[in-house]
């Protein structure tokens, strides 16, 4: 599904940006770290969002990777997400925390204080992607 320079990008890039859409139409775009899993991204929420009520409201979502700042190296997906219970906490994905355990560290957290503050797995499988 992914152009092997798409996805290294997907699997180095630290940020993408999420957009959902509340019950009354209006998209909310919100920036989230990610891991890529096979054809599948994972993003960790805080609870209570409205980004999760979205999802589970409508769980059609678009996800936008940062161009080059002159117009290419774009990538935009689209995608079905849904809430995973039974994806392992973030200081239990050692894929995850190997990725951010910097990041983690620099906001002050430990990898159990991350997971309390975005206990909530999103699982976005990706039906479509556009890259130019």
């Amino acid at each position: 599904m992914f152009k092997d320079n798409d996805r290294a990008r997907l699997e180095q890039g630290v940020a993408i940006w999420m957009t959902t859409v509340r019950s009354d139409g209006q998209p909310q775009t919100s920036v989230v770290w990610f891991l890529l899993e096979g054809d599948e991204i994972l993003v960790y929420s805080k609870d209570g969002t409205i980004r999760n009520r979205n999802v589970v409201d409508n769980p059609k979502v678009s996800l936008n990777l940062d161009g080059n700042g002159r117009g290419g190296a774009v990538v935009t997906m689209e995608g079905t997400s849904r809430i995973d219970p039974d994806t392992p906490a973030p200081k239990d994905h050692a894929v995850y925390l190997e990725k951010y355990h910097s990041l983690i560290a620099a906001n002050g957290w430990t990898p159990e204080e991350f997971g309390r503050k975005y206990p909530v797995p999103i699982r976005i499988s990706i039906n479509s992607v556009r890259a130019w």
